[in-house]
């Protein structure tokens, strides 16, 4: 049992040679190992029903001690793309499907030539930083904005609708990015994954060190459920059937364990006349 118990650990542990040692996992925070850069979480959800509206997404955030993305520069842009490109590569089942980031207007009817000024970051970053799509903030009734991420989506205009910006109704159903403060002191290291790389670096040979293992350890263990108890029915029939066999031996007939039939011929004594 502890031998299973140990492959499944190390399972756990395979890691890749390129990118990212363990791949990003949807709702797992990341840091950096020098605790001085934030924190991001990616939250995918592959059901379309558990998606989100921007207002959920930022409670979300916000009740982790966080906020909705904000951006600050063009570094953290490609941190961001870098870290999404290992979330949905192949193999992972992640597909299409916008992010919610931090950026956001109030107000309505506003002309189109002043619109891209009225947006604003929810955590109250004055970063100046936008990667609109193109044609894009279109206003109107859109005021809040994601992060596109459609790689099965045909090109349009401004090329693969990847990471640029769009402005989309805040009401509409999204995947979400959260942003936190550096782990000065983290209090919890078994959920916690750490980048050691900085910030300025590719992100081609990034190298992630997690603390612990029950996170992904879970998602070895729970899928072999079906099958592990296939095997306990399995050995549990197995066992009856040689107990039920092992009592009928035992069981022989008072009878039969006392006759014997003697292969030498008894002689017998003659009487003479």
């Amino acid at each position: 049992m502890s031998r299973v118990v140990w492959l499944l650990l190390g399972a756990a542990l395979l890691c890749g040679h390129r990118a990212f040692c363990r791949r990003v996992v949807s709702g797992q925070k990341v840091c950096f190992a020098d605790y001085k850069h934030p924190c991001y979480k990616m939250a995918y959800f592959h059901e379309l029903s558990s998606r989100v509206s921007f207002q959920e997404a930022r409670l979300a955030c916000e009740s982790e001690e966080g906020a909705l993305l904000s951006l600050e520069n063009e570094a953290e842009q490609k941190l961001i793309e870098s870290m999404l490109q290992n979330l949905t590569k192949p193999g992972t089942g992640i597909s299409d499907g916008d992010f919610w980031i931090g950026l956001w207007r109030n107000g309505e009817g506003q002309a189109s030539g002043t619109c891209p000024d009225l947006y604003r970051w929810s955590d109250g970053s004055t970063s100046q930083y936008r990667n609109w799509y193109t044609d894009e903030p279109s206003c109107g009734s859109e005021k809040c904005v994601v992060m596109y991420h459609q790689p099965t989506a045909n090109p349009g205009l401004g090329g693969p609708y990847l990471y640029q910006w769009n402005d989309d109704r805040c009401n509409m159903k999204h995947n979400y990015i959260c942003k936190y403060e550096p782990e000065v002191n983290p209090t919890a290291p078994g959920e916690k994954t750490y980048f050691t790389n900085q910030p300025g670096d590719t992100h081609q040979n990034v190298v992630v060190t997690e603390a612990g293992i029950i996170p992904n350890l879970i998602y070895v263990v729970i899928p072999t459920i079906p099958l592990l108890l296939l095997i306990l029915v399995a050995f549990g029939t197995c066992c009856f059937q040689m107990l039920h066999k092992s009592k009928g031996r035992t069981k022989t007939s008072p009878n039969q364990s006392t006759l014997w039939i003697s292969k030498s011929t008894r002689k017998e004594s003659g009487m003479e006349v």
